[in-house]
């Protein structure tokens, strides 16, 4: 094997060639501007080819320099993606998922996935801004709408897209009792984001003019749902987010119309994941919960 030139003059060359300053390179680094000026001249030498041209405000990449930079970056990431396929695969593994999934469904469940699997760390990342599994590090997501979600993204079904209303018991008590659909008009609707309210009245009004109705509109399903529990009103949701408050009867279903839509969830992840071993175990216990 031919000898390679110095990998500290490599590596100065690199952050140099990609920042254009030698003085941000020197940063990154943590070694003086001088230094790297010298590892960059050493190089140069080396190789009897300029890499930079030297200017007043800076240095700019020769001909010479922008065709060696490339293989030599792509050298040091293949270093780096090397080195940390060799760090330990399960010590975190990132999950993204809306806010009212992860209130809702999941947290509830992570105290037994804990204890199903004590080795893994979880980190959980609960936001409406679509994750990208490549920039945000993301291994696994749960996303709600209709596949494909991208290219090299395998979905799998989690929960059905059907929705239910549901009220605290007292609203089905009294002089303005909900015993049908069509007491809903002396109720308020608790509306989320995702406004299915609308083909819900259709249903039950579907004789009838829909009458007038009040709403109170939230951004999230599980603030609708919070409200619900409180007794201020009718939320939609999805009967998966409330089984424990049916069963405990801090809410109840008051009449057994659905609505069906095309916002069911699905297990995401990359087609050729980062920690494949891991994804697959992940994937398979979120299925065996539902």
């Amino acid at each position: 094997m031919k000898q390679l030139p110095p990998l500290n003059a490599l590596k100065a060359f690199e952050s140099a060639g990609r920042h254009l300053n030698f003085r941000l390179a020197a940063q990154e680094l943590g070694v003086s501007q001088g230094a790297v000026a010298q590892q960059v001249r050493a190089l140069e030498a080396r190789l009897q080819i300029q890499l930079f041209h030297r200017q007043p405000r800076g240095v700019s990449l020769t001909d010479e320099g922008r065709k060696y930079l490339t293989p030599v970056r792509r050298a040091f990431e293949m270093i780096t993606k090397a080195t940390e396929a060799l760090k330990p695969q399960n010590s975190v593994v990132t999950i993204s998922s809306t806010p009212s999934f992860a209130t809702k469904w999941l947290v509830p469940r992570l105290g037994q996935l804990s204890s199903d699997f004590p080795q893994l760390r979880v980190r959980l990342d609960a936001s409406n801004t679509l994750a990208n599994f490549q920039n945000d590090g993301v291994d696994i997501a749960i996303r709600q709408g209709e596949p494909p979600f991208g290219p090299g993204l395998i979905a799998q079904p989690l929960l059905s897209s059907k929705v239910i209303a549901v009220c605290h018991p007292s609203l089905t008590l009294g002089e303005r009792a909900l015993r049908k659909p069509v007491d809903i008009v002396q109720h308020v609707l608790l509306q989320d984001a995702h406004g299915f309210w609308p083909l819900m009245l259709e249903q039950i009004f579907s004789d009838h003019e829909i009458p007038e109705m009040r709403v109170v509109n939230f951004s999230q399903t599980a603030l609708a749902i919070d409200a619900a529990i409180d007794g201020q009103g009718v939320a939609l949701t999805n009967r998966a987010f409330v089984e424990k408050e049916l069963r405990q009867g801090s809410l109840c279903q008051p009449f057994d119309l659905t609505v069906e839509n095309n916002l069911g969830y699905f297990v995401v992840a990359p087609r050729r994941p980062r920690n494949a071993e891991v994804v697959q175990m992940l994937r398979d216990w979120l299925q065996n919960q539902v």
